[in-house]
């Protein structure tokens, strides 16, 4: 997917949803922790034997919560001194369709590691992606065809809307149960199933991207089961597939104009001008001769400004551009399934069946138009808004609502990915105390020095406002 973008989203549910069945207990289960490396295939062999797996089994709609049993994956690093151990912190990486299983190991060696001292950190791989089960939908020849160069580029939009509308068709019907049940809201009380499992009263909560989304969605039904929660990189509590590409868009062209003013104060350097106008428009000639390759670099992290220049310069002087990098979807799951990490799927449907936004080609082709027209720099048509072609499934908007459980929101101040106006939003909706990262590295905190706060957070309950500062742009050549 673009560089610049992280894939993304949110809740799926009523509020008469998140009544009894949500709130609903299960029988505690007995675990059966082996270590990962023996028992989930391709697991890295460089594992320190700290990771334990075993499976929790949910139901697949919590409507019928004795009907039809689904597994999902789950991974354990103990705390490193059992003596101060206080409970334990699940873990998401965000997506969604992004496995989590391997987080305990990442957090271990980032720089809030200080939470496995007095936690056991635990990962899991969201119901559809990789270890846990997921639905049959193997992709087809057909399902990546290009539009012909020689169409209008509206008919080309309308060739791919349609083409997306047929493989989400398909996969729908492969197992509409399933996927209908694919909400954040329902892995939000598989999470609370995880906890059950684990034997704990109250969990901690440590989400990214959209797991921030899957954390409120967890707080507004199980409040009283949160200890501590942290969300970094937060989503908007309002969803709509076109509206996100808006924000992202938007705050885009403010990333795509700052970096045309840094590389103009290094035109010794990369001899675009030495003016912010003159640079920008000597990048947009450059977009409009290599497309979309540029718009990313153009709105591309600030700790790759000076990489991405460098590339911008190859491209002026004759270079290449870059290749696109190739995607797939492993399939399976349990233990032998091959993991690649992601299931574009998944994410699809747990955005679409949340999504309030139209669903019709020619809806979504003139906010596209609107868009590319409001955002010059990026002119961007979006990278969401057709991501619903062809989903008939009702749709399942999530209610955050307030709690008293202890928060932390973590924003950061140039994001483009989830801007920083949604962690205001989401703050406005919920509750909780904001910090700020003065940097658009999305969920970055764990990997700077002010991850401290993230480990103070989860040991006392202190939560942080104010800011923090983030990595510094790397200067040109380094």
């Amino acid at each position: 997917m673009p560089r610049n973008r992280v894939a993304i989203v949110l809740l799926a549910a009523t509020m008469t949803a998140l009544t009894a069945p949500a709130l609903a207990s299960a029988s505690p289960t007995s675990l059966e922790w082996k270590l990962c490396k023996d028992v989930a295939k391709g697991w890295e062999p460089a594992d320190d034997q700290r990771t334990e797996c075993a499976m929790v089994t949910v139901p697949v709609d919590y409507a019928k919560p004795d009907g039809r049993k689904i597994d999902i994956a789950v991974s354990r690093q103990k705390a490193t001194d059992p003596a101060r151990r206080q409970g334990v912190v699940l873990l998401n990486p965000g997506g969604p369709g992004q496995s989590g299983i391997h987080q305990p190991r990442w957090i271990t060696d980032s720089e809030a590691a200080g939470i496995g001292v007095d936690h056991d950190l635990i990962g899991f791989d969201p119901r559809g992606v990789d270890y846990s089960a997921d639905v049959a939908c193997p992709p087809l020849p057909g399902d990546d065809a290009e539009a012909s160069a020689s169409l209008p580029d509206k008919e080309k939009a309308r060739f791919v809307f349609e083409r997306d509308a047929k493989v989400n068709q398909r996969c729908v019907a492969a197992d509409p149960e399933f996927v209908r049940n694919l909400t954040t809201e329902n892995v939000a009380r598989d999470m609370d199933r995880i906890r059950e499992a684990l034997g704990e009263e109250k969990i901690g909560f440590y989400g990214v991207s959209w797991g921030t989304a899957l954390g409120a969605a967890y707080r507004t039904a199980f409040d009283s089961r949160v200890d501590r929660m942290l969300l970094d990189s937060v989503m908007s509590p309002t969803f709509d597939v076109g509206a996100m590409d808006d924000a992202m868009v938007a705050a885009g062209e403010v990333t795509a104009r700052d970096f045309a003013g840094w590389i103009a104060r290094y035109d010794a350097v990369y001899h675009f001008g030495d003016r912010q106008p003159v640079v920008l428009e000597a990048l947009l000639r450059l977009r409009d001769e290599h497309g979309e390759t540029v718009t990313n670099y153009l709105a591309g992290p600030r700790r790759d400004w000076a990489n991405a220049a460098k590339a911008l310069v190859a491209l002026r002087d004759g270079g290449a551009p870059a290749a696109k990098p190739a995607s797939g979807q492993g399939r399976g799951f349990g233990w032998d399934v091959d993991p690649n990490g992601f299931n574009t799927f998944q994410q699809t449907a747990i955005l679409c069946n949340a999504s309030e936004g139209p669903r019709d080609f020619e809806t979504i082709w003139q906010r596209r138009i609107e868009r590319v027209h409001a955002y010059p720099a990026i002119a961007s048509p979006g990278f969401w808004n057709g991501r619903c072609a062809g989903w008939a499934l009702p749709v399942q908007p999530w209610r955050f609502t307030p709690g008293t459980s202890p928060l932390q929101l973590v924003g950061h101040t140039y994001e483009p990915v989830t801007p920083i106006g949604w962690a205001l939003a989401m703050r406005e909706r919920i509750g909780g105390t904001l910090l700020t990262i003065e940097d658009d590295h999305h969920g970055s905190l764990s990997s700077l020095p002010c991850a401290s706060k993230a480990v103070e957070f989860f040991s006392t309950g202190k939560t942080a406002d104010g800011s923090c500062a983030g990595a510094p742009i790397p200067p040109p050549g380094s």
